[in-house]
């Protein structure tokens, strides 16, 4: 059985690399369509050897294509994806517009795989925050041995989590300060090359950020509404991979060493912890890798049961494209089977 997939915001840096995991774990597809807006028209991207030109999402007829893979931004989904939806199409969105929707599922598979049946209601499935995705990818299985009563983390998210225009700013700035030449922040509100950036997304009246927010609302939704989070969210002068320094407090015991095993156990985990140099993945070594690597585990000797992590991954693609590939998988391999509209 083969299924008819779209990739919606094929021309931006997830949809690339959509098309790109699409291609490496095989997935069976009919055909792949490449979709942006009118000013993409006719851009090639490619599809393994393949190249595709991008039509026009607001000509294309959505009839028979089965799963719409998304990440053209919160406007564009707010748009398109419900009526979409309604076609019999299963749309997986990349951006934040319905994930706290509770007829919306928020996905990360290895976490909460069973939460997807309730996709029905409107043939929407949210992919969660990139931050957020790495992170409950950690916790998830310290969960279930300990219970985690509270989290603070702060992360460092590269540029690529802005688009290619930010990623474009990071070279350009870079560039600029070796030859002297001035420096115009654009996309971001300061510098970036040789800076950090403690603001991601908005301003909220508390003080706290939209990213720093998305982070404890989605871990609640994913995880247990009882888990606290706290987060400071920094943009880093990285092209591409986030990383986050995790605290975690459990209510119940749980010893560096029991994590350690229970992570090296974990689906979609990469345990990497030498206490030596070089014993721990930097987001350098992350690019272009499935798994999302966790280091420096160790106790915390200021609470009862703490635990330190360091949880480092690759944002374009478990952060985005490879969790929205991951969840199509699921489907064809649950409830869509043998369902394709085009079998």
């Amino acid at each position: 059985m083969t299924y008819k997939v779209a990739v919606v915001g094929a021309t931006g840096s997830v949809g690339r690399e959509m098309l790109n995991i699409l291609e490496e774990r095989k997935f069976p597809v009919s055909e792949v369509v490449a979709l942006a807006s009118r000013k993409s028209i006719g851009k090639e991207v490619s599809f393994g050897d393949r190249t595709l030109k991008t039509k026009v999402l607001e000509h294309f007829d959505f009839a028979g294509t089965d799963i719409a893979l998304f990440s053209a931004g919160s406007s564009v989904s707010a748009e398109w994806a419900p009526k979409i939806g309604a076609m019999g199409c299963v749309v997986i969105d990349n951006s934040s517009c319905f994930r706290m929707d509770p007829d919306v599922p928020l996905i990360v598979p290895e976490v909460n795989a069973a939460m997807l049946s309730g996709y029905t209601k409107k043939n929407i499935i949210a992919n969660p925050n990139c931050s957020t995705a790495q992170l409950v990818l950690a916790l998830k299985p310290l969960h279930d041995h300990a219970r985690i009563k509270r989290v603070v983390v702060a992360t460092y998210q590269s540029v690529s989590g802005a688009g290619n225009a930010a990623l474009d700013e990071l070279w350009t700035q870079t560039r600029a300060l070796y030859v002297n030449d001035p420096v115009e922040p654009q996309v971001f509100p300061k510098q970036i090359a040789f800076n950090v950036i403690p603001h991601i997304d908005v301003f909220m009246e508390d003080g706290a950020t939209k990213e720093e927010w998305k982070m404890a609302a989605e871990t609640q939704k994913m995880l247990d509404p009882d888990i606290v989070l706290t987060a400071t969210c920094v943009r880093v002068p990285v092209f591409v991979g986030h990383s986050e320094a995790v605290n975690i407090e459990f209510h119940d015991p749980i010893s560096e060493s029991q994590a350690r095993d229970i992570l090296r156990e974990a689906p979609g985990c990469l345990v990497v912890d030498k206490r030596e140099d070089g014993g721990y993945v930097t987001p350098l070594e992350c690019v272009g890798e499935y798994a999302t690597f966790i280091s420096r585990i160790r106790k915390d000797p200021t609470i009862e049961n703490g635990l330190h992590l360091w949880v480092v991954s690759d944002n374009l693609r478990k952060g985005a494209a490879l969790n929205a590939v991951q969840i199509a998988e699921t489907l064809v391999d649950g409830p869509l089977r043998g369902k394709a509209q085009n079998p």
